[in-house]
Protein backbone atom coordinates (compact mmCIF):
# COMPACT_ATOMS: atom_id res chain seq x y z
CA UNK A 1 0.00 0.00 0.00
CA UNK A 2 1.43 3.60 -1.10
CA UNK A 3 1.95 5.93 1.79
CA UNK A 4 -1.22 7.88 0.20
CA UNK A 5 -3.50 5.15 0.24
CA UNK A 6 -2.35 4.60 4.27
CA UNK A 7 -3.27 8.00 4.55
CA UNK A 8 -6.47 7.88 3.39
CA UNK A 9 -7.94 4.78 4.71
CA UNK A 10 -6.27 6.02 8.37
CA UNK A 11 -8.90 9.33 7.41
CA UNK A 12 -12.03 6.89 6.07
CA UNK A 13 -11.35 4.57 9.36
CA UNK A 14 -11.09 7.77 11.28
CA UNK A 15 -7.92 6.49 13.27
CA UNK A 16 -5.28 8.46 14.38
CA UNK A 17 -1.68 8.17 13.23
CA UNK A 18 1.56 9.92 11.73
CA UNK A 19 3.07 10.38 8.74
CA UNK A 20 7.31 10.51 8.94
CA UNK A 21 9.36 11.70 6.09
CA UNK A 22 12.82 11.87 5.73
CA UNK A 23 13.44 15.53 6.09
CA UNK A 24 17.19 15.72 4.75
CA UNK A 25 20.01 13.14 4.05
CA UNK A 26 23.83 14.19 4.80
CA UNK A 27 26.32 11.45 3.75
CA UNK A 28 25.30 7.78 3.54
CA UNK A 29 22.03 6.81 5.06
CA UNK A 30 19.34 3.82 4.29
CA UNK A 31 17.06 5.70 2.78
CA UNK A 32 16.99 8.80 0.05
CA UNK A 33 15.71 12.34 1.52
CA UNK A 34 11.59 11.75 0.89
CA UNK A 35 10.97 8.28 1.81
CA UNK A 36 7.94 7.90 3.85
CA UNK A 37 6.60 6.03 6.34
CA UNK A 38 2.96 6.27 8.01
CA UNK A 39 2.31 4.99 11.38
CA UNK A 40 -1.06 4.07 12.93
CA UNK A 41 -1.79 3.08 16.23
CA UNK A 42 -0.85 -0.92 15.39
CA UNK A 43 0.28 -1.06 11.50
CA UNK A 44 2.69 0.48 9.86
CA UNK A 45 3.15 1.52 6.29
CA UNK A 46 6.22 2.21 4.15
CA UNK A 47 9.56 2.23 5.41
CA UNK A 48 11.94 4.71 5.81
CA UNK A 49 15.16 2.15 6.26
CA UNK A 50 14.52 0.05 9.20
CA UNK A 51 16.58 -0.01 11.94
CA UNK A 52 16.82 2.23 15.08
CA UNK A 53 16.01 4.97 12.77
CA UNK A 54 12.60 3.69 11.82
CA UNK A 55 11.65 1.92 15.39
CA UNK A 56 12.31 5.49 17.51
CA UNK A 57 10.23 7.62 14.44
CA UNK A 58 7.50 4.92 15.19
CA UNK A 59 7.99 5.27 18.77
CA UNK A 60 7.65 8.89 18.87
CA UNK A 61 4.97 8.73 16.21
CA UNK A 62 2.68 6.70 18.60
CA UNK A 63 3.81 9.01 21.63
CA UNK A 64 1.96 11.85 19.65
CA UNK A 65 -0.78 9.80 18.24
CA UNK A 66 -1.70 9.73 22.30
CA UNK A 67 -1.26 13.20 23.02
CA UNK A 68 -4.11 15.43 22.39
CA UNK A 69 -3.35 18.60 19.96
CA UNK A 70 -0.03 16.97 18.78
CA UNK A 71 2.42 19.12 16.54
CA UNK A 72 4.84 17.91 13.95
CA UNK A 73 8.02 17.19 15.32
CA UNK A 74 11.50 17.23 13.51
CA UNK A 75 14.03 14.23 14.78
CA UNK A 76 17.81 14.33 14.17
CA UNK A 77 19.71 10.97 14.05
CA UNK A 78 23.48 10.51 13.56
CA UNK A 79 24.36 7.24 12.05
CA UNK A 80 27.17 6.16 13.90
CA UNK A 81 28.71 3.42 16.09
CA UNK A 82 29.13 5.70 18.81
CA UNK A 83 25.52 7.21 19.55
CA UNK A 84 23.63 5.29 22.32
CA UNK A 85 20.20 4.10 21.15
CA UNK A 86 16.69 2.05 22.23
CA UNK A 87 16.83 -0.10 18.95
CA UNK A 88 20.48 -1.20 18.14
CA UNK A 89 22.94 0.56 16.13
CA UNK A 90 23.15 2.15 12.42
CA UNK A 91 26.36 2.83 11.43
CA UNK A 92 25.82 3.99 7.83
CA UNK A 93 28.27 7.26 8.41
CA UNK A 94 25.91 9.54 7.92
CA UNK A 95 23.07 11.69 9.42
CA UNK A 96 19.26 12.19 9.14
CA UNK A 97 16.61 14.29 10.15
CA UNK A 98 13.22 13.00 9.92
CA UNK A 99 9.92 14.91 10.15
CA UNK A 100 7.08 13.41 12.14
CA UNK A 101 3.92 14.91 11.41
CA UNK A 102 0.50 14.27 13.22
CA UNK A 103 -2.13 12.32 11.62
CA UNK A 104 -5.48 13.36 14.20
CA UNK A 105 -8.67 12.29 13.52
CA UNK A 106 -10.56 15.13 12.43
CA UNK A 107 -13.84 16.68 13.51
CA UNK A 108 -17.36 15.64 12.04
CA UNK A 109 -20.33 17.82 11.63
CA UNK A 110 -23.67 16.73 10.45
CA UNK A 111 -25.89 19.30 9.23
CA UNK A 112 -30.20 18.34 8.93
CA UNK A 113 -31.24 20.00 6.59
CA UNK A 114 -29.46 21.47 3.32
CA UNK A 115 -31.82 24.41 2.74
CA UNK A 116 -30.69 27.77 2.17
CA UNK A 117 -28.78 28.57 5.46
CA UNK A 118 -27.46 24.40 5.35
CA UNK A 119 -26.21 25.34 1.85
CA UNK A 120 -24.02 28.47 2.97
CA UNK A 121 -22.97 26.64 6.37
CA UNK A 122 -21.95 23.57 4.25
CA UNK A 123 -19.87 26.00 1.83
CA UNK A 124 -17.74 27.43 4.71
CA UNK A 125 -17.00 24.25 6.61
CA UNK A 126 -16.38 22.52 3.43
CA UNK A 127 -13.32 25.03 3.41
CA UNK A 128 -12.03 23.27 6.38
CA UNK A 129 -10.29 19.84 7.29
CA UNK A 130 -12.88 18.05 9.02
CA UNK A 131 -16.04 14.84 7.56
CA UNK A 132 -19.18 16.83 6.70
CA UNK A 133 -21.92 14.79 6.19
CA UNK A 134 -25.47 16.39 5.17
CA UNK A 135 -28.63 15.05 5.18
CA UNK A 136 -31.80 16.11 3.63
CA UNK A 137 -35.42 14.37 3.24
CA UNK A 138 -35.56 16.86 -0.13
CA UNK A 139 -33.74 14.87 -3.01
CA UNK A 140 -33.63 18.12 -4.48
CA UNK A 141 -31.61 19.71 -1.97
CA UNK A 142 -28.89 16.99 -2.46
CA UNK A 143 -28.77 16.78 -6.06
CA UNK A 144 -24.84 16.83 -7.51
CA UNK A 145 -25.70 19.98 -9.58
CA UNK A 146 -26.68 21.77 -6.14
CA UNK A 147 -23.76 20.20 -4.22
CA UNK A 148 -21.32 21.78 -6.96
CA UNK A 149 -20.33 24.38 -5.24
CA UNK A 150 -18.82 22.01 -3.08
CA UNK A 151 -16.38 20.27 -5.77
CA UNK A 152 -13.46 21.75 -4.54
CA UNK A 153 -13.88 21.10 -0.52
CA UNK A 154 -11.24 20.28 1.35
CA UNK A 155 -13.65 18.66 4.01
CA UNK A 156 -14.51 15.25 3.14
CA UNK A 157 -18.21 15.89 2.37
CA UNK A 158 -20.75 12.47 2.92
CA UNK A 159 -24.05 12.98 1.66
CA UNK A 160 -27.26 11.22 3.04
CA UNK A 161 -30.25 10.99 1.21
CA UNK A 162 -33.15 9.16 3.47
CA UNK A 163 -37.20 10.15 2.54
CA UNK A 164 -38.59 9.38 5.58
CA UNK A 165 -36.64 9.47 8.53
CA UNK A 166 -33.44 11.71 9.15
CA UNK A 167 -33.08 10.72 12.48
CA UNK A 168 -31.95 7.21 11.81
CA UNK A 169 -28.58 8.89 10.14
CA UNK A 170 -27.44 9.83 13.90
CA UNK A 171 -26.96 6.39 14.35
CA UNK A 172 -24.36 6.01 11.53
CA UNK A 173 -22.41 9.11 12.53
CA UNK A 174 -18.96 9.01 13.80
CA UNK A 175 -18.51 9.29 17.33
CA UNK A 176 -17.86 12.97 18.90
CA UNK A 177 -20.01 14.26 15.29
CA UNK A 178 -21.50 17.66 16.15
CA UNK A 179 -25.44 18.07 15.07
CA UNK A 180 -26.72 20.47 13.31
CA UNK A 181 -30.12 20.99 12.71
CA UNK A 182 -32.33 22.90 10.23
CA UNK A 183 -34.73 21.04 8.67
CA UNK A 184 -37.28 23.06 6.55
CA UNK A 185 -40.09 21.40 8.74
CA UNK A 186 -40.84 21.86 12.43
CA UNK A 187 -41.86 18.09 13.24
CA UNK A 188 -38.56 17.03 11.88
CA UNK A 189 -36.70 19.50 13.65
CA UNK A 190 -38.70 18.31 17.26
CA UNK A 191 -37.97 14.25 16.02
CA UNK A 192 -34.36 15.18 15.58
CA UNK A 193 -34.25 16.59 19.00
CA UNK A 194 -35.41 13.45 20.54
CA UNK A 195 -33.18 11.43 18.46
CA UNK A 196 -30.61 12.88 19.07
CA UNK A 197 -30.92 12.96 23.21
CA UNK A 198 -31.54 9.28 22.86
CA UNK A 199 -28.23 9.07 20.76
CA UNK A 200 -25.20 8.15 22.88
CA UNK A 201 -21.51 9.48 21.60
CA UNK A 202 -22.45 12.44 20.02
CA UNK A 203 -20.76 16.44 20.36
CA UNK A 204 -22.70 19.34 20.16
CA UNK A 205 -26.17 19.46 19.32
CA UNK A 206 -27.43 22.49 18.20
CA UNK A 207 -30.70 23.85 16.68
CA UNK A 208 -31.88 26.94 14.52
CA UNK A 209 -34.88 28.64 15.40
CA UNK A 210 -37.03 31.56 17.51
CA UNK A 211 -37.16 31.47 21.27
CA UNK A 212 -41.07 30.79 20.94
CA UNK A 213 -40.24 27.43 19.15
CA UNK A 214 -37.68 26.31 21.74
CA UNK A 215 -39.90 27.14 24.19
CA UNK A 216 -42.68 24.50 22.43
CA UNK A 217 -40.00 22.16 21.74
CA UNK A 218 -38.96 22.27 25.38
CA UNK A 219 -42.16 21.47 26.56
CA UNK A 220 -42.26 18.57 24.42
CA UNK A 221 -39.27 16.94 24.72
CA UNK A 222 -39.56 16.90 28.36
CA UNK A 223 -43.35 15.86 28.64
CA UNK A 224 -43.63 13.72 25.55
CA UNK A 225 -39.80 12.29 24.79
CA UNK A 226 -39.53 12.15 28.94
CA UNK A 227 -36.64 13.94 29.15
CA UNK A 228 -34.88 15.62 32.16
CA UNK A 229 -34.24 19.07 32.07
CA UNK A 230 -30.31 18.51 32.06
CA UNK A 231 -30.93 16.48 29.12
CA UNK A 232 -32.79 18.90 27.20
CA UNK A 233 -30.14 21.72 28.21
CA UNK A 234 -27.55 19.68 25.96
CA UNK A 235 -29.33 21.14 23.17
CA UNK A 236 -28.15 24.86 22.25
CA UNK A 237 -30.39 27.29 21.05
CA UNK A 238 -30.21 29.58 19.30
CA UNK A 239 -27.24 28.69 17.53
CA UNK A 240 -24.32 30.77 16.48
CA UNK A 241 -22.58 33.68 17.94
CA UNK A 242 -25.81 35.65 19.65
CA UNK A 243 -24.13 39.28 18.52
CA UNK A 244 -24.46 38.35 15.13
CA UNK A 245 -28.35 39.79 14.59
CA UNK A 246 -28.53 39.27 10.66
CA UNK A 247 -31.11 37.12 9.03
CA UNK A 248 -29.34 36.75 5.78
CA UNK A 249 -28.55 33.12 5.00
CA UNK A 250 -24.80 33.53 4.26
CA UNK A 251 -25.11 35.69 7.49
CA UNK A 252 -26.36 33.10 9.43
CA UNK A 253 -24.22 30.41 8.22
CA UNK A 254 -20.92 32.56 9.34
CA UNK A 255 -22.02 32.88 12.41
CA UNK A 256 -22.84 29.42 13.05
CA UNK A 257 -19.72 28.85 11.04
CA UNK A 258 -17.49 30.62 13.39
CA UNK A 259 -19.47 30.10 16.97
CA UNK A 260 -18.66 25.63 16.24
CA UNK A 261 -15.50 26.56 15.46
CA UNK A 262 -15.06 28.06 18.55
CA UNK A 263 -16.64 25.04 20.18
CA UNK A 264 -13.80 23.06 18.08
CA UNK A 265 -11.20 25.41 19.95
CA UNK A 266 -12.95 24.54 23.52
CA UNK A 267 -12.88 20.99 23.25
CA UNK A 268 -8.86 20.85 22.18
CA UNK A 269 -8.11 23.04 25.19
CA UNK A 270 -10.45 20.86 27.65
CA UNK A 271 -8.22 17.86 26.29
CA UNK A 272 -5.48 19.46 26.60
CA UNK A 273 -6.03 20.38 30.57
CA UNK A 274 -7.21 17.43 31.26
CA UNK A 275 -4.81 15.17 29.66
CA UNK A 276 -2.54 12.68 31.96
CA UNK A 277 0.85 13.86 32.32
CA UNK A 278 3.29 11.73 31.13
CA UNK A 279 6.87 11.47 30.55
CA UNK A 280 8.05 11.32 27.27
CA UNK A 281 11.27 9.67 26.81
CA UNK A 282 14.28 11.94 25.12
CA UNK A 283 16.15 11.03 22.22
CA UNK A 284 19.68 13.08 21.81
CA UNK A 285 21.13 11.65 18.20
CA UNK A 286 19.45 8.48 18.14
CA UNK A 287 21.07 6.10 15.68
CA UNK A 288 20.24 3.76 12.75
CA UNK A 289 21.87 0.92 10.86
Amino acid sequence: MTWVAAVARLRANREPGALVTVATVRGHAPRKAGAKLVVGRTETWGSIGGGNIEAVAIDRARELIGTPDPEAELMEFALNDKVTSRHGVQCCGGAVSVLVEPLPVVEAVAIFGVGHVGLELARILARHNLDLHLIDTRPEMLSDERLGVLSDAVAEVNVHHTLLLPEEVLSELPPGTHVLIMTHDHAEDAALCDAALRTDGLGSVGLIGSSAKWARFRQRLANEGGHDAATIDRIKTPIGLTEITGKEPAVIAVSVAADLLRTFEQDRQWAVSNAVPSVVPQTPLANSV
